[in-house]
C-alpha cells in the first residue's frame, strides 16, 4: 500500500483580494499564479491539499490582514511535516508579487525530530533543490550564514534557548514550531524567547487538542496571532469565565445559555487560524490495525509487596503523618512492572517497610518470573521468532528497558533502544536502521515514552507493546501510534498491558471513560502533586486481586460472561473481521455499570495468553 497518492491535478494557491505585500511598488501590478511544485503535488492526499492552502491563506494575512499566524492541530499520522514543507518550498519559490515571500524559514521542534524534519525534507524535495541547515554537533548557529543555500534552519527547543542571541541576529521570515503545545504556558522561557522574535509568519503544529484549558489555548493563540483574541482579560472576562461558570454544576439556565453561545463564538472565531483534522481521514490509506487490551493478574510477589506499600499509605493517612502521593504511585507502578524495580532502590517506603517484607521478596531478582506483563512480553517475542516482524516495546520507565533487555538478549534477538541518553544525532541514524528493509537483524526497537514517544515513524515494525501507562492518555496515544502510520505495509498489532485490579486500571478507567486524572494534575508530565482527596487517593491505591479485571467487572460489555459477542456488536469490533470470544467468564452480573466504549472497540484478554492470540495469519501481509 504506497504511501503517495497520485493526484497530479495542480494545486493553485488563491489569490489575495488586496494589496498585501509592501514591495508591490504598482498597486495595478497583476498578481502572480502561484502553484506548488510538481514533485510534491503528487505525494498529496485532499485533506493535506486543504491545509496546505488553509496555512498558506493565514501566513498572507488573507483572512485578516492584521495577523500572520497559524495553528495546524491535525491528529498525529496526517502529514503535518509534508504539509508544511510544500508551505516553505512555496513561498521559497514565487508569491503573487512574482518574487519569493520569505528568504529564510526557522524550524523548532523537539530533539528526537529534528533529524526527521532534514530526512523528510531530503525525501520530498531531494539534496539538489534544498539543503536544510540542522543545528547540532559541529553545526553552529553562527555557521547558518556560511552554508550555501542555507534558507531553512531546524533547531531543537533545548539549542534554540541556548542559541537565543545568535538566532535574534538572523532574519527569520517564517517560524514553525512542531509539538507546539509544550508552548502553552505562558511563563515557559521557550514561548517568551520565541515570542520575541521578529518573525510575524508563525505556524504552530501539535497533535493533541488545544482547546481543553481555555487559558493555554488563549496562550497558543496569542503567539502565532498576537492579539487575535484581545488582551487576556479581555478574553478572560468574555470568554473564559462565563464558559467556565456555565459548566458548573451550580449554574443556572442564564448562565448555561451565556456560556454556551460564547463558546460557540470563540469556536466560530478560531476557525481563521486554526485547523483540526482526525486521523479517520487516512484509515482508508493503511492497513489493518489490531489493538488488545491484556489483563495480566499480579504474581504473588507482586501481590505481597503491592499490599504492604498501600498498608504503609493507609497506615500514615490514619495517624495523619503527610506522605507524598508521587511517591506511592511511583512505587505502586514500578511494582506493576516488576517488583525488582522497587526492591532495588534504597527509598524511604522501602526502608519503612522493611521489616514486614519476607525473606522470600527481599532476595527477589530480575527474574522474568516474578512479573506478569513480562511473562507476556517474553510470549510475544517468542511467537515474534517464528516470523520477520519487528516489534517496539515502549516504556515510561528506563530501569524497565534494562531489564527488557534482558529479555531481547534471552531469547537472542538484536534490539537498538532510544531513551533521554541518547545523543541526538544519533536518533535519526537509529531510526532509519531500525525501518530499513534491508535490515532484518534487529528485531526489536527499545523506546522510552518520554524521550521517543512522540513523532517517531517506527513503521518498520508491525507490532508494539506498550509496557506501561500514563495519566495523560495523549501521550499513550502517541506512543502507540508509532508503528500504524502513513507507509506502513502490514496489517499492526498493539498490545496494551495491564495489570488486574492495581493503579494501573484505575488510571485507564479515568482514561477512557474521559474523568483522567491528567486534569487533577498540577504538572501533567512531572506529576508533581495531586489535587486528590483522601477518599480519591484510596480508591486509587485500594488492590482488587481477586477479580479477573475490574475494567471488564464495570463496564457493560456485551458478552455477558458468556464469552460471545453478539453480532450486533461485530461491527463495533474494528479488532476483528470474525466473531472471537471475550476469554472473561463472567457468572455473575457486575453490580455497578459503566459504558467504557473505547474497550469495546479493543479486543480484550486475560492470562493465560492463547496461542493464536500470538499468531499473525500470513494473509495479514502484502
Amino acid at each position: 500500500m504506497s504511501s503517495l497518492h497520485f493526484n497530479f491535478e495542480p494545486l493553485i494557491m488563491p489569490n489575495p483580494t488586496f494589496n498585501i505585500e509592501s514591495s508591490i511598488d504598482d498597486v495595478e501590478q497583476k498578481l502572480h499564479e502561484v502553484s506548488v511544485d510538481g514533485c510534491l503535488v503528487s505525494a498529496l492526499r485532499p485533506h493535506q491539499r486543504e491545509g496546505i492552502i488553509f496555512m498558506y491563506k493565514c501566513v498572507m494575512g488573507m483572512a485578516d490582514p492584521r495577523y500572520k499566524g497559524a495553528i495546524l492541530a491535525d491528529e498525529m499520522g496526517l502529514g503535518k511535516t509534508l504539509q508544511c514543507i510544500t508551505l516553505v518550498w512555496t513561498l521559497l519559490k514565487k508569491g503573487p508579487t512574482g518574487k519569493p515571500v520569505i528568504k529564510r524559514a526557522l524550524i523548532v521542534a523537539p530533539s528526537s525530530l529534528c533529524g526527521n524534519w532534514n530526512k523528510e525534507f531530503r525525501k520530498w524535495l531531494g539534496s539538489m533543490k534544498i539543503s536544510p541547515y540542522v543545528v547540532e554537533g559541529k553545526q553552529k548557529v553562527k555557521d547558518f550564514k556560511k552554508t550555501p543555500r542555507a534558507c531553512v534552519m531546524i533547531i531543537s527547543y533545548e539549542m534554540f534557548i541556548r542559541n537565543v542571541e545568535d538566532i535574534n541576529n538572523l532574519k527569520f521570515d517564517l517560524l514553525i514550531c512542531d509539538e507546539g503545545h509544550r508552548l502553552k504556558n505562558s511563563e515557559v522561557k521557550t514561548l517568551k524567547s520565541l515570542s520575541q522574535l521578529s518573525c510575524e509568519k508563525r505556524i504552530l503544529l501539535t497533535g493533541t487538542p488545544v482547546q481543553n484549558d481555555l487559558e493555554e489555548f488563549y496562550t497558543l493563540a496569542n503567539f502565532v496571532s498576537p492579539g487575535i483574541l484581545g488582551s487576556f482579560h479581555e478574553y478572560k472576562s468574555y470568554y473564559e469565565n462565563p464558559i467556565v461558570v456555565s459548566q458548573r454544576a451550580t449554574a443556572d439556565e442564564e448562565d448555561i445559555e451565556l456560556g454556551q453561545s460564547r463558546a460557540k463564538e470563540l469556536h466560530e472565531r478560531s476557525k481563521i487560524f486554526i485547523l483540526r483534522r482526525t486521523n479517520n481521514l487516512i484509515n482508508q490509506y493503511l492497513p489493518q490495525k489490531h489493538e488488545l487490551v491484556i489483563f495480566c493478574r499480579l504474581t504473588k510477589e507482586q501481590d505481597n509487596l503491592y499490599e504492604l506499600i498501600t498498608d504503609y499509605w493507609f497506615n500514615r493517612t490514619l495517624m495523619d503523618v503527610n506522605v507524598m502521593p508521587l511517591a506511592i504511585i511511583t512505587a505502586l507502578k514500578k511494582v506493576c512492572n516488576h517488583p525488582y524495580l522497587f526492591i532495588s532502590e534504597k527509598t524511604d517506603i522501602l526502608n519503612e517497610i522493611l521489616p514486614n517484607v519476607p525473606t522470600n521478596l527481599s532476595a527477589i531478582n530480575t527474574s522474568f518470573q516474578y512479573s506478569s506483563k513480562f511473562k507476556v512480553v517474553q510470549a510475544i517475542i517468542q511467537d515474534l521468532k517464528r516470523t520477520s516482524e519487528k516489534l517496539v516495546l515502549i516504556s515510561y520507565f528506563t530501569q524497565t528497558l534494562d531489564l527488557l533487555e534482558k529479555i531481547c538478549c534471552t531469547e537472542g534477538l538484536q534490539f537498538c533502544r532510544l531513551d533521554g541518553s541518547t545523543n541526538t544525532s544519533n536518533r535519526t541514524k537509529l531510526v532509519e536502521k531500525f525501518n530499513s528493509k534491508d535490515n532484518n537483524s534487529i528485531r526489536i526497537f527499545l523506546l522510552s515514552a518520554k524521550a521517543g514517544g512522540t513523532g517517531l515513524n517506527l513503521i518498520g515494525a508491525s507490532r508494539l507493546i506498550l509496557f506501561d501507562s500514563d495519566w495523560n492518555p495523549a501521550n499513550d496515544a502517541q506512543a502507540m501510534a508509532r508503528i500504524w502510520r502513513d507507509g506502513q505495509k502490514r496489517s499492526v498489532y498493539i498490545y496494551r498491558l495491564l495489570t488486574t485490579g492495581t493503579i494501573e486500571e484505575k488510571i485507564y478507567q479515568r482514561q477512557i471513560s474521559k474523568t483522567s486524572l491528567s486534569e487533577a494534575v498540577v504538572d501533567a508530565n512531572h506529576i508533581s502533586s495531586l489535587k486528590l482527596s483522601k477518599s480519591e487517593l484510596k480508591d486509587l491505591f485500594s488492590l482488587d486481586s481477586k477479580t479477573i479485571s475490574v475494567t471488564h467487572d464495570l463496564m457493560d460489555c456485551s458478552c455477558s460472561g458468556s464469552g460471545e459477542i453478539p453480532s450486533k456488536e461485530q461491527e463495533i469490533l474494528s479488532t476483528s473481521e470474525n466473531s472471537r470470544d471475550c476469554q472473561f467468564s463472567l457468572k455473575k452480573k457486575p453490580k455497578q455499570q459503566i459504558t467504557i466504549n473505547q474497550l469495546l472497540c479493543w479486543q480484550h484478554f486475560k492470562q493465560p495468553i492463547s496461542s493464536e492470540l500470538l499468531q499473525v495469519r500470513e494473509k495479514d501481509f502484502f
